[in-house]
C-alpha cells in the first residue's frame, strides 16, 4: 500500500488555514497517514502560485482542494492514492 504525500499550503493569520489544518488532520489521522505543512510567507514561488487559493491541499504534488477542505472528498482521494 502506498503512502500518499499530503501537503497543506498555508499562510499566517489565515482563519481558513486553521480550519484546513483541522480537516486534514482528522482525515489523515483516521487513515493512519502523515501530512506536512508549508507556509507561503517565506516561499515566494508558492505565494505567487497559490496566492488566491490558500489554503491548498496537494496529494502527491497535485492540487486537490483549496479554501474550504472537503473531508469526504479528501478521504476518497487519499484512499485511492494509497491503493496504488
Amino acid at each position: 500500500m502506498a503512502h500518499p504525500d499530503v501537503v497543506l499550503i498555508t499562510k499566517t493569520d489565515c482563519h481558513l488555514c486553521d480550519a484546513a489544518r483541522d480537516a486534514v488532520g482528522r482525515v489523515t489521522a483516521a487513515l493512519g497517514l502523515e501530512w506536512t505543512e508549508q507556509l507561503v510567507d517565506n516561499l515566494p514561488e508558492l505565494r505567487e502560485r497559490y496566492a488566491e487559493e490558500i489554503p491548498v491541499v496537494l496529494v502527491d504534488g497535485v492540487q486537490r482542494d483549496f479554501w474550504k477542505i472537503d473531508e469526504t472528498r479528501l478521504e476518497r482521494i487519499l484512499r485511492q492514492a494509497a491503493a496504488k
